[in-house]
């Protein structure tokens, strides 16, 4: 398998820190969504590093379909 799978039709809701490096599972496969927990080793996939700007709510794509990687865009109502 090689492709991305869908985590969840919907996005996760995570509370970042500000300053703090994050990485955005973009594989489907990790069991500690949305983040990475190594299981795209599997894939031609990798995750997607980004720093939280700010501290607060963010919403992370749970699809994996996005074209804003990391953060939701709406794709998965169109799933």
């Amino acid at each position: 398998m090689s492709g991305a799978i869908p985590a969840q039709k919907a996005p996760y809701a995570v509370t970042a820190e500000a300053g703090k490096t994050y990485f955005w599972c973009a594989c489907g496969r990790s069991a500690t969504q949305p983040f990475c927990d190594g299981s795209h080793k599997t894939t031609a996939l990798t995750p997607v590093m980004f720093t939280a700007e700010k501290s607060g709510e963010v919403w992370l794509c749970g699809c994996k379909a996005t074209k804003d990687k990391p953060f939701c865009d709406g794709t998965h109502n169109k799933l």
